[in-house]
């Protein structure tokens, strides 16, 4: 389903952050690449999203050069995966509910419709009854949660994270693991990175190892 093929990407100055990286996920699967600060794991999610595209290489997805999208697809191709970023990114003068409902929003879905999915993710995600509160009311498991019921409302085939568990007390931490299992059990593709080795053990994912950019 995914596939990078020989995948390099330097900025400038003449970092390097991936160096003929080769991976190929399959559909349902569920991969942790895990390494050192710097290892290059954000890099791979932002070039799966096309948030930056690659000095080499080719970005598949069902056999499409995803990292070749002219502009005008690019908002049809990011609606259609799901994205968890370090920066949760959340609007703090909007509810949950409003949070949640901005990509359908964007996206034009029908008004009753899009209730129906807001409802639904913020139950998915364990905040239901928190539609009103807003940002700063909810604790930072609670936030991470918001965040992912913005990235899952859209119910998309491919679910991006990147260290959704960072800056988490253990308790909550374990609770975001379990989530992305689940959602991975219901078919998603899963992939996200993570610094703690030990926090997926317990899920038996596939398990990537980056170092200096390149897979050990």
């Amino acid at each position: 389903m995914i596939r990078f093929e020989q995948v390099t990407k330097r900025y400038p100055g003449g970092h390097t952050a991936l160096d003929a990286f080769d991976c190929d996920i399959e559909r349902g699967e569920m991969v942790v690449l895990s390494g050192h600060s710097g290892a290059g794991k954000s890099t791979v999610l932002r070039l799966l999203a096309v948030l930056e595209r690659p000095s080499q290489g080719r970005v598949l997805v069902g056999g499409e050069d995803v990292s070749a999208l002219r502009r005008a697809a690019l908002p049809w191709w990011r609606r259609s995966i799901g994205l968890v970023m370090q920066d949760q990114r959340l609007l703090f003068d909007r509810s949950a509910f409003e949070n949640v409902m901005l990509p359908l929003s964007i996206s034009g879905h029908p008004p009753r419709e899009a209730t129906a999915r807001v409802q639904a993710a913020l139950e998915r995600v364990g905040l239901a009854g928190r539609d009103t509160s807003m940002p700063v009311e909810l604790s930072g498991g609670e936030q991470q949660r918001l965040s992912i019921a913005r990235a899952i409302v859209n119910r998309p085939q491919i679910l991006l994270a990147d260290e959704p568990t960072a800056h988490l007390d253990d308790a909550y931490a374990r609770d975001i693991a379990d989530l992305f299992r689940s959602f991975n059990d219901a078919g998603v593709t899963v992939l996200l990175t993570t610094h703690d080795d030990a926090l997926f053990a317990g899920h038996a994912p596939r398990r990537l190892v980056l170092s200096q950019g390149k897979l050990q």
